[in-house]
């Protein structure tokens, strides 16, 4: 019938179908006779675990009696378990046709094809018929004791005005939006605005620079620019305004920008500029949500890759969201009424499916974290945590490094009995700090979850739980594959390897939550993720698998560094560093940090006649990458050297470079395809002198 209806009956119809199915309806039981294959004796049957209360979705798997055959079907047969997921999780205006279409060799990636949905209506109208004052965002702002809650009626209205204010201003279904903010109610709003009428968001982080907001806006052919006045961050005013000022002199598509306020401070008014609360004020309180297929896109958010071109990954609507949440949900053991705490900024794609979509199409509390670890004081996590009553905390290894050199006192002050999950994410954590997060801030009983995913896996991929009932953790280990995940280690020349090996992690089928394409160059994803490994997705990560099966994260096998969590290519800061007019050639490469995880370490040649001395151009360089990228990829050391070692066809040899700086330079290998192997000896003799000139400082 909904097919004769014109559109505008169907958005009319779009919520009564969503919200039409009540929680406790039987199960549709179209696996019911499937048949499982598995190993008789290789795992045990629980006679006290029950698999349909873990996931009542099971019930259409009859068979199914343990967390490891739910584990095989789900690897085995992912269309009838994905479609059973997809069909029960989320609220389909239309139900989905075809589960998946996929197909690794040409980069294709669809799922739930047929299908039609809103993802706003799935993470806030839902709730707000069923629990409208249950509390959806807190916010802790930048001053401790200041946080804000926001009902889940109260952000459904707030985002429903945002959204009326964009259609009053011409964003239409398909536009793309950058959302430049800091982390507030009104950023989660302007993201589910977006999502609501159509419109594609890509969020940029607010630590980044004009020129790399510019980058991607024009890429992205932006047609607004969501912004704030003003930034506060540990006690100091950003300027938000300022930087998109600068931007928009070089971004023809934008139209509109819609300036909110986090400070009283008056910010300059030009004619692009739109007063965004002085609007939503006007705006009707209701917005008609706008129907989406499937595989429409949701968001682009863009990563740095081994070029010094950042890439728009592109998630979509169901595939993601059902991903997002069934992840969150499982991985962090979320119940309904628990307080639920990542700390990341929505610029990143923890953000997205952490802070605001998993928990969000859950029904949960999440936490809105403004601030800084350190800021007051280093106890500021841990007083939140008992402020706040968290359960589940979620925070990067960086955070965790740095806050371990403080006195143990500033975490024991505060009650942390909540808390029940601690989790990981951004980079491997090493022993040391997974020691203390798990004995001093859990207390030796939070289960604690190292997390490896990407930008590009759209949710976890590995980690710990969910799992067996009571099975091991293994300190700072990823460990276990999530539902549906089926990776495997392939060695440089592309051949599968069983058993406890080291390689190249990919994954050999897909998964609803991964990204589809890079905006605007589906070769380039085909090249970057499917090329290297025909018939698999590689991560651009190594692995190690043990004996046991479990998966140890290793590091990038490319040219990209992790910096405090954040991916950055070496091509990127090279092609920052060049722009300086006596520096004719660069190489960068990560190096070990104790506290960032990676840092950048930047070689440079300078031209013969240069006028400025060598500390002049070294601090002109850290000047130049933090306006042009972020202040996070400025390198930590600058060296100066005659020449850069390369190959007879003139390839940098990034392996010695990494050696020097690692004090590796006794075993550099292969060298015979240097054009001079008496380069080596240059840089080490160069690099012997910079670390006694900076131990005298």
């Amino acid at each position: 019938m909904a097919a004769t209806l014109s559109e505008g009956g169907c958005r009319r119809l779009l919520q009564l179908l969503l919200l039409s199915r009540r929680p406790g309806l039987p199960l549709r039981r179209a696996a019911a006779g499937l048949k499982l294959q598995h190993s008789r004796g290789t795992h045990s049957r629980s006679s006290t675990w029950d698999v349909h209360a873990f996931m009542p979705e099971s019930a259409a798997f009859p068979q199914v009696r343990t967390y490891q055959e739910l584990l095989e079907i789900s690897v085995r047969d992912p269309d009838t378990f994905w479609g059973v997921l997809a069909r029960e999780r989320l609220r389909w205006v239309k139900p989905y046709q075809t589960v998946q279409d996929c197909d690794f060799s040409r980069g294709r990636v669809n799922w739930f094809l047929g299908g039609q949905l809103n993802v706003a209506v799935n993470c806030l109208d839902q709730h707000v018929h069923q629990s409208p004052d249950r509390v959806a965002l807190i916010w802790e702002r930048d001053e401790p004791g200041t946080e804000v809650k926001i009902t889940y009626r109260e952000l459904l209205e707030t985002t429903c005005r945002l959204a009326n204010t964009l259609k009053k201003y011409g964003v239409q279904k398909g536009d793309r939006v950058a959302i430049y903010m800091s982390v507030a109610p009104l950023a989660v709003a302007a993201m589910l605005a977006c999502a609501r009428i159509g419109a594609v968001h890509t969020v940029v982080f607010a630590g980044f620079s004009a020129i790399s907001l510019v980058g991607r806006v024009n890429d992205a052919k932006c047609k607004a620019i969501i912004t704030q006045n003003q930034g506060v961050r540990a006690g100091h005013i950003i300027e938000l305004k300022r930087i998109v000022d600068e931007a928009v002199k070089s971004c023809p598509t934008v139209k509109h920008v819609f300036v909110a306020h986090r400070t009283d401070n008056k910010v300059h008014m030009g004619n692009l500029d739109i007063p965004l609360e002085k609007e939503m004020d006007k705006a009707d309180p209701a917005c008609d949500p706008e129907i989406m297929n499937s595989e429409d896109m949701l968001f682009m958010l863009y990563t740095s890759g081994s070029t010094g071109q950042p890439k728009g990954i592109v998630h979509t609507q169901a595939g993601y969201l059902l991903y997002a949440s069934l992840t969150h949900k499982y991985v962090f053991d979320y119940k309904q009424g628990d307080i639920f705490c990542c700390v990341a900024d929505i610029g990143w794609i923890t953000g997205h499916s952490y802070v605001v979509y998993g928990p969000l199409c859950n029904g949960a509390t999440t936490v809105l974290f403004e601030s800084t670890p350190l800021y007051p004081n280093p106890g500021r996590y841990w007083e939140m945590v008992q402020r706040l009553k968290i359960n589940q905390f979620y925070g990067a290894p960086t955070a965790i490094r740095l806050l371990l050199k403080y006195e143990d006192s500033w975490v024991k002050k505060y009650d942390r009995s909540t808390l029940r999950t601690l989790g990981s994410v951004g980079e491997p954590i090493n022993h040391e700090a997974w020691e203390w997060f798990y004995k001093v801030v859990g207390e030796n009983r939070c289960t604690l979850v190292d997390t490896w995913w990407q930008t590009e896996t759209g949710g976890i991929c590995i980690s710990p739980r969910p799992s067996e009932e009571g099975a091991e953790i293994i300190p700072a280990m990823a460990m276990r594959p999530f539902f549906g995940i089926k990776p495997v280690i392939l060695t440089e020349e592309g051949r599968l390897i069983q058993g406890e090996v080291s390689g190249a992690l990919c994954i050999a089928q897909p998964w609803p939550g991964m990204a589809r394409t890079i905006y605007g160059d589906h070769q380039r994803f085909i090249d970057t993720y499917f090329k290297t490994f025909p018939g698999y997705y590689f991560t651009g990560d190594g692995a190690h698998r043990s004996q046991e099966g479990y998966y140890q994260i290793t590091g990038r096998m490319d040219d990209v560094i992790n910096i405090s969590g954040h991916r950055l290519g070496t091509a990127e800061i090279e092609d920052a560093l060049a722009e300086h007019p006596d520096v004719p050639e660069t190489a960068v490469i990560g190096f070990p940090h104790e506290i960032k995880g990676e840092a950048a370490f930047a070689f440079i040649v300078l031209k013969e006649d240069t006028a400025h001395t060598e500390p002049v151009i070294q601090e002109q360089l850290k000047s130049i990458v933090a306006s042009k990228i972020a202040k996070y990829a400025v390198p930590d050391h600058v060296l100066v050297v005659k020449r850069l070692p390369k190959t007879r066809s003139g390839k940098i040899m990034r392996r010695l470079l990494r050696k020097v700086i690692t004090d590796e330079s006794g075993d550099l290998g292969d060298t015979t395809t240097l054009d001079d192997p008496t380069v080596v000896t240059e840089i080490l003799e160069a690099f012997q002198k910079y670390k006694q000139d900076k131990s005298a400082m």
